[in-house]
């Protein structure tokens, strides 16, 4: 269990150094966040990309210059370059730089040369919050838009098998709803309920599941005792479903602007962690990502 970005960093540097495949990394701010993760010891990169506007960026975010650069002045050619170094093993992690992310997933997902799974692409945010003992995981909110009960499973396999790998055995889940009051007019409610059932049934990997949970009861016990419900979760939920991207997106927003959080999101469901940040990431923000990739590929 990690508190903060710091333990995390701090256990990955006890580790193989993971390289980074960065796609169009002509970015300014992605190249800080890899001279961050070089800084830290924790990871180096190979860059694929226009060498005209990458070395000036290198230079001006004090970038070691023995930094690989693979020259592909080409965007989509760069971007299948950059999964390939990852699918043929000369990297661990693939980075989204400077590229449009439709046509960066159009790559990941090719059929032949991508970094298909056949598992359900999904993206996993995890929170520093000042004050709290232990980091928040939120899934998702960066991905899919309305997922279905189907792909609402995949999204749970996909993080709860990731919090495994971290360590957390039988992670806390909170799916999350308006309510505790399973309503025919509230859809996310039904799906609740059915993803509890199919937990209990063995068909989700160990976790302990509870919903429909609103966000008041997923924080707090009080709240949980407050309402009469008895909750084995309330209070140390270790990773929150949201019911669609708006809830998602909202939520961490809000975490990050009003409880001044930490963030760091990767994707899931490839062959091996994606960071694909938003372009109003902070450089430590996308270092954040980075270290978290790094922690999931090497355990």
């Amino acid at each position: 269990m990690y508190s903060n970005y710091h333990e995390i960093i701090a256990e990955i540097k006890k580790r193989s150094l993971v390289r980074i495949s960065v796609a169009v990394a002509q970015d300014r701010e992605v190249l800080a966040a890899v001279k961050l993760a070089q800084d830290a010891g924790i990871a180096e990169a190979v860059l694929v990309g226009d060498t005209a506007l990458i070395e000036p960026l290198m230079e001006e975010v004090g970038l070691s210059a023995d930094t690989p650069i693979l020259h592909e002045t080409d965007s989509d050619k760069a971007v299948v370059q950059a999964v390939s170094l990852v699918k043929n093993g000369h990297a661990q992690v693939l980075m989204k730089g400077l590229v449009n992310s439709s046509d960066f997933l159009r790559a990941v997902l090719h059929k032949g040369e991508g970094l298909r799974t056949g598992r359900l692409l999904s993206h996993l945010g995890a929170f520093e919050i000042p004050g709290q003992k232990k980091l928040l995981f939120i899934t998702d909110g960066g991905m899919n838009i309305a997922p279905t009960l189907f792909e609402k499973k995949q999204i749970l396999l996909n993080a709860i098998l990731t919090l495994h790998g971290m360590g957390i055995m039988v992670p806390n889940v909170a799916l999350l709803t308006a309510n505790e009051v399973v309503n025919e007019k509230m859809p996310a409610t039904l799906d609740a309920k059915i993803l509890v059932e199919m937990s209990s049934n063995g068909d989700l990997p160990a976790s302990l599941i509870e919903g429909p949970i609103a966000l008041d009861v997923a924080v707090s016990q009080k709240a949980a005792q407050h309402k009469g419900i008895d909750s084995k979760i309330a209070g140390n939920v270790d990773l929150i479903m949201v019911p669609n991207i708006e809830t998602g997106n909202a939520l961490g927003k809000s975490l990050i602007y009003f409880a001044k959080s930490k963030m760091a999101g990767i994707v899931l469901g490839a062959t091996h962690p994606i960071v694909m940040t938003s372009r109003s990431e902070t450089p430590e923000g996308k270092m954040n990502s980075i270290a978290l990739a790094c922690l999931v590929n090497s355990r």
